[in-house]
């Protein structure tokens, strides 16, 4: 939308894209899911309430493959039954880096795992720490 900039997206393995966008003045957040040609999926509603829809965690260890280092960031909101995670990792030791997005349907706890393609992503989570634009959790379950 031309009144919005792009925080993070990716396209998955599935030709889809997820973008998490903004209002260009910060009035509301929004996450996409779908193709060029049609929406499948579009949560909340565009209102300055829609950052309080999401929240934010993060782990961080450095010192590299010594240390075991991983960088861990993840965006979570609820909608309806669903529980949706969009997450990109860091693993030093392996040298493994992975985003995608991990959907739980709260009523039997089946989930859907949806990755992405890492080569196609724009953006960053990390900047979440440090803007606190979205409520920080100490941790959740992914």
């Amino acid at each position: 939308m031309p009144n919005e900039a792009i925080i993070y997206s990716f396209e998955t393995q599935n030709g889809k894209k997820l973008v998490l966008a903004k209002d260009k003045n910060n009035k509301y957040i929004i996450y996409r899911f779908g193709t060029k040609s049609k929406i499948e999926f579009e949560f909340p509603e565009k209102t300055k309430k829609s950052w309080n829809k999401f929240s934010y965690a993060f782990y961080l260890r450095g010192g590299g493959i010594q240390n075991e280092g991983m960088d861990l960031n993840y965006i979570r909101f609820t909608n309806g039954n669903y529980n949706y995670v969009t997450y990109d990792t860091y693993y030093a030791v392996e040298n493994k880096k992975s985003i995608g997005i991990k959907i739980t349907n709260l009523k039997d706890n089946t989930i859907t795992a949806i990755k992405g393609e890492e080569n196609t992503q724009k953006g960053s989570l990390v900047d979440f720490r440090y803007n606190k634009s979205l409520k920080i959790e100490d941790e959740f379950e992914v």
